[in-house]
């Protein structure tokens, strides 16, 4: 099966939003990484052989427009469910990678009823109760993602000669992530205390050679919210749904298509 992708742009909270949406079936919302996303990834695909996909860009990343006001993640996940309310969506499941995980959270935490199921790809927004989330700050552009893969193979087979244009994209997604998340950085405070209340059950997966986000976060996910189950994948990094998307698709659609 071929799977064909669509863009479209929804005006939401006064900015111009970027949407790509495929496939057909149950819908999914699918939140990107701190560093931007490709325009397209096997993970992707299988995912939308199997669901209705959404992914949006978000405020202030790739194609989407800069909110000057905006400077929290829990004002990016009220502009993505606002963006599903626009849509007339309900039941929606939602996969968040990285820092898009938080803002999965968030979303799930603000309408605890709200959402079919979540999945969380070594999630930020919770203060690892060991290590620390890997700052950003003090590497260059190209280190930061680089470090995000168990294998160096993995990482060229997605981003290949890394281009001036891949540089800037990732360069103002730092921009962003530290305009809504510096301080404290990339976790919140408040978060672990507002996910009990979560009624969609979670699965929370994590690649066993993050250096980004350390599992010990997962597990505190895991904690916090009342039905979650915590899956490591081996020989993989914190960008796991790229280093390993036939593991992770596999993990998120059986998980997705159970009711």
């Amino acid at each position: 099966m071929s799977v064909v992708w669509t863009d479209t742009v929804k005006e939401i909270a006064g900015t111009k939003l970027h949407v790509s949406r495929a496939g057909k079936g149950p819908p999914v919302l699918l939140l990107h990484h701190d560093i931007g996303t490709v325009d397209r990834l096997p993970f992707y695909d299988a995912l939308a052989e199997k669901f209705d996909v959404l992914i949006p860009h978000h405020p202030g990343w790739g194609k989407s427009e800069r909110p000057q006001w905006m400077r929290h993640p829990r004002d990016i996940a009220a502009v993505h469910a606002w963006l599903l309310t626009e849509l007339d969506l309900s039941g929606v499941s939602l996969v968040g990678l990285g820092f898009g995980g938080w803002i999965a959270a968030e979303m799930a935490s603000l309408a605890p009823r709200d959402y079919h199921k979540l999945v969380l790809v070594g999630a930020m927004g919770i203060k690892p109760p060991e290590g620390d989330i890997a700052d950003q700050s003090i590497v260059s552009y190209i280190v930061y993602p680089r470090s995000g893969f168990h294998d160096e193979a993995a990482f060229a087979a997605v981003y290949g000669d890394v281009t001036t244009d891949q540089l800037e994209a990732w360069d103002i997604a730092r921009e962003m992530s530290f305009r809504v998340a510096w301080k404290p950085y990339m976790y919140s405070q408040t978060l672990p205390h507002l996910l009990g209340g979560v009624q969609s059950p979670a699965l929370i997966v994590w690649g066993d050679d993050d250096q980004i986000v350390p599992l010990s976060a997962g597990q505190a996910y895991a904690r916090a919210l009342p039905v979650a189950t915590l899956t490591t994948i081996p020989a993989c990094g914190h960008f796991a749904e790229m280093e390993k998307p036939d593991a992770v698709a596999k993990l998120a659609i059986d998980f997705l298509s159970q009711r």
